[in-house]
């Protein structure tokens, strides 16, 4: 499912234009990026948790010419999914 098709499904679902639809998906995906930039966990129960992830330093090796390379330290952005997600995701097996 792509940005556009979740808006269509929510607007579709809720009765509001795709417009206001568009409008509310941009807001809880800039909320939830800013607060993953400021270090905080975004939990919603049942969904799943968001979370920033600190990746180690590390050598790598560059695949073309097989030499090492050194590969700094990063955040990354993490999800793990709800108890009721996983359920659903797994409901008909």
């Amino acid at each position: 499912m792509t940005k556009s098709e979740l808006v269509d499904a929510i607007a579709k679902k809720t009765g509001k234009s795709k417009v206001a639809s568009a409008t509310v998906v941009d807001a809880i995906l800039d909320a939830i990026k800013a607060a993953l930039k400021k270090g905080e966990k975004v939990t919603l129960v049942g969904f799943g948790t968001f979370e920033v992830a600190k990746r180690a330093a590390r050598e790598g090796i560059n695949p073309r010419t097989q030499k090492k390379i050194k590969i700094k330290a990063s955040k990354v952005p993490r999800f793990k999914a709800g108890k009721a997600l996983k359920e659903t995701v797994n409901k008909g097996r």
